[in-house]
């Protein structure tokens, strides 16, 4: 029994977020939660009860657990909603991995080698499990738990036994992780938050949704999405993404589990992100 548990959680790990998916046990779509309370603040006057109001009503009548987070620089403003909710990470995780070789890399004075770039443009653009685990097993617990600690990422447990795809996140630790790639900080160089950026900016088409729906024409997009199936909690679809065009800089990310199908998340994800974009073009 204990080798049968172990050969899923391998094939599990090794499934996770490229479109390799084997479900696990259908789970029954959860009931519908009580609606949301979304919290926002803004520096802009009207913007944060405006934000509030239209991120409630996007989510009014979607099941599962929806977990939201918003930042702009350039109006000081921020939405938050079970910001320390733990999801199970899917192929999100992958900007930590890849953070985590470039902030390695600068503590040892070295740019990464031909095979880390091939390795790590692998595992952004087109999500490929294998390369991440690659990475994953090179720079081990202990570089990965070094970085969380580096960045602030109190509330992130990197999955155990090589299951990186299990790892704990939340909204909080992953608008902090986009925070530091846009802009200056002593945790990562200006080459690293820009490398980083430059691959989220080169997903493939087929992996672009989730939190660029709907941003205007002109705003650069930079973006990574993640994607599981579980027998409990069934679908986790998550999508973070930078925002930076219009007179705003911006960070979202929108986790999601208790999903019935990977399309009933994304559609959540998206009609979140929309909101968001509208309101911000309008301010």
């Amino acid at each position: 029994m204990t080798h049968r548990i172990s050969r899923r959680a391998r094939v599990l790990g090794a499934s996770i977020g490229a479109g390799m998916l084997i479900p696990l046990v259908a789970a029954a779509t959860p009931a519908a939660a009580a609606t949301p309370q979304v919290s926002c603040t803004s520096a802009k006057a009207g913007l944060a009860t405006k934000l509030q109001r239209d991120i409630t009503a996007a989510l009014a009548n979607r099941t599962g657990t929806i977990a939201v987070g918003l930042y702009d620089r350039s109006t000081k403003t921020t939405c938050s909603l079970r910001s320390s909710t733990a999801y199970d990470s899917a192929s999100v995780v992958k900007v930590t991995v890849l953070a985590t070789l470039l902030w390695d890399a600068k503590k040892h004075n070295r740019y990464l080698t031909q095979r880390e770039a091939d390795l790590a443009k692998a595992m952004i653009t087109k999500s490929d499990n294998a390369s991440t685990s690659t990475l994953w097993r090179q720079l081990g617990l202990t570089k990965i738990k070094g970085f969380l600690t580096a960045a602030g990422m109190t509330q992130t447990k990197p999955g155990t036994n090589g299951y990186w795809g299990l790892t704990q996140i939340t909204v909080r630790d992953e608008q902090k992780l986009l925070a530091l790639t846009t802009a200056k900080n002593s945790v990562l160089s200006d080459n690293a938050r820009a490398y980083i950026l430059k691959l989220m900016g080169q997903v493939v088409s087929s992996q672009r949704w989730g939190t660029p729906a709907g941003a205007p024409a002109g705003v650069a997009v930079h973006v990574k999405n993640g994607w599981l199936s579980r027998a409990t909690h069934g679908w986790r679809v998550h999508s973070v993404g930078t925002f930076k065009g219009g007179g705003h800089d911006y960070t979202i990310t929108v986790l999601t589990h208790g999903n019935s199908t990977m399309q009933y998340g994304i559609n959540t994800i998206q009609a979140v992100a929309k909101v968001i974009h509208k309101d911000l073009a309008a301010s």
